[in-house]
């Protein structure tokens, strides 16, 4: 953990350095600039405070960021691959090279000594939370309120970004929502030691807070791309955070916050030509967060897409496949465009649609559609878009007793999934229970392998059952609290932090 705080701080005097002007180095000796220096002068000039949160950014997309060498180790959207697969929605199809195959066969996450996600997860998020904090106190720290929009800007992703990865600690560590169950060690401060476990309603009120703020102090930003988390997406992350609860009161002001999100009329529903075509770029309308992966960023097989598209030079080309659960696979009504997004793709360039391995390759793909051509992965990563919040504000209406509202919400996306309105019109038939079984559907359909089926597993506390094509566990049924589905506090953190020396499950 020492390490950790000493190369953070490392790479933040660098950035310092070839940061400033030549009149502040003239000023200040260029050997070192302490951290005092950087806090003093980052909150003079907002854009010295910006560029450390654009690494945050970049380390989320960091091959090898989790601390390992294993080729399943590569930021953020590994974890949304992991939590797919635990969720049964994402079918681990075929072994070639092993690649995933444990971790799919539930027996990674029941070992702490194992480092992929135990360790990964937990080292990633907490790496993420204390740059994040460095960032926090470079801008004045908890408690500022800048008067600079520039600053403003700085302190509110950064409070997000700290939000954001609590977020997912406590989706992946802890088994359910239990306000006075201990989980995880909060840490708001630059050095601070080693924390104990504090309360999950804890972690919550911090989460909470974080984004509260975050969206007043973005109301002024305007991002010069979607890598960048905006006053939107703060409200999409609140919403996630608040109907992960299952409060009544919490789940009215997620629905709330998504519809902030739709009625700010910044995003577009993807249509069906989108749907279709490729997921590669983070100009799409619909796409609410993501990040422009460039040459520069030098992934390549260790990477999200080396791992889900047929066209890149990796596994899931050669015999290591991933693809939609076929019990889920076979409910999509043949007139959905999304049943077209799955079949077997073919080294020349076909596609018969419904073959096994049921490889998403219609919905991510590389436009080259040349097998194994993508070597240098310059397709973009997306994190969030406004189809979430259609889904989540009917979910949540529909939670509440509104069905009215359920059912428009679903109807506006299905609206952009089928030619003809009748084809959705037993929506209209649906209330209680139902409607929510109908909008689990759409959820799991809409968002399979984008990282959103663990949430919606724990959120609506579900019993998933694994279709035919799955390699291991096929036909077998997996609660949502089943420890095997939660990762395990990793050794590592076990032994070296003495204020932890137990699981949460």
């Amino acid at each position: 953990m020492k390490k950790i705080k000493f190369l953070l701080r490392a790479i933040l005097a660098c950035i310092v350095i070839t940061s400033c002007s030549e009149d502040f180095l003239d000023e200040r000796p260029t050997n070192f600039i302490s951290f005092e220096d950087y806090k003093e002068s980052s909150i003079i000039n907002p854009e010295l405070a910006a560029a450390p949160l654009k690494g945050i950014y970049n380390q989320m997309v960091t091959a090898y960021i989790g601390g390992t060498e294993s080729q399943e180790d590569f930021g953020h959207k590994s974890f949304d691959l992991m939590s797919d697969l635990l969720s049964s929605d994402l079918a681990q199809v075929t072994g070639a090279y092993n690649r995933f195959v444990p971790f799919a066969n539930l027996a990674w996450t029941v070992d702490p000594t194992i480092n992929i996600p135990n360790f990964t997860a937990w080292r990633f998020y907490f790496t993420l939370i204390k740059s994040a904090n460095l960032v926090i106190d470079g801008a004045g720290g908890n408690d500022a309120v800048p008067s600079s929009d520039e600053l403003k800007a700085v302190l509110g992703q950064a409070k997000a970004l700290r939000a954001f990865s609590y977020f997912y600690l406590s989706q992946y560590y802890a088994v359910e929502y239990d306000a006075e169950k201990p989980i995880l060690p909060i840490y708001t401060l630059p050095a601070q030691a080693a924390q104990p476990k504090s309360k999950m309603s804890e972690v919550y009120d911090l989460m909470i807070s974080d984004l509260t703020s975050a969206i007043s102090l973005l109301s002024n930003f305007n991002r010069a791309n979607k890598a960048f988390i905006n006053q939107n997406v703060a409200r999409g992350l609140l919403a996630y955070v608040y109907a992960s609860t299952g409060e009544s009161s919490k789940n009215i002001l997620a629905m709330n916050l998504a519809n902030d999100v739709i009625n700010s009329g910044e995003f577009t529903l993807m249509d069906k030509n989108e749907v279709t075509g490729g997921f590669t770029k983070l100009t799409t309308p619909g796409w609410m967060w993501g990040f422009d992966i460039t040459e520069a960023n030098g992934l390549g097989l260790v990477s999200w897409h080396g791992f889900m598209d047929f066209y890149t030079y990796a596994y899931q080309a050669v015999g290591n496949n991933r693809g939609i659960d076929k019990g889920l696979y076979d409910n999509i009504h043949s007139n959905d465009i999304r049943k077209t997004q799955f079949g077997s793709p073919s080294r020349s360039g076909g596609f018969t649609q419904g073959a096994s391995p049921l490889i998403p390759a219609q919905k991510f793909y590389n436009l080259n559609k040349q097998w194994l051509g993508q070597r240098v992965i310059t397709d973009d990563y997306i994190y969030m878009r406004v189809a979430e919040m259609y889904l989540l504000s009917a979910e949540m209406a529909a939670v509440e007793g509104d069905n009215i509202s359920a059912r428009n919400r679903l109807k506006e996306l299905l609206s952009k999934r089928f030619d003809n309105a009748a084809d959705y019109a037993y929506v209209d038939t649906l209330s209680g229970q139902d409607l929510i079984d109908e909008i689990v559907f759409q959820t799991k359909i809409e968002l399979i392998a984008e990282g959103k089926s663990y949430l919606l597993m724990k959120r609506r506390k579900l019993n998933n059952t694994r279709g035919a094509n799955h390699l291991n566990r096929a036909g077998e049924t997996f609660t949502y609290n089943d420890p095997r589905l939660t990762f395990s506090i990793p050794q590592r953190e076990l032994t070296d932090n003495p204020n932890i020396n137990s699981q949460n499950k």
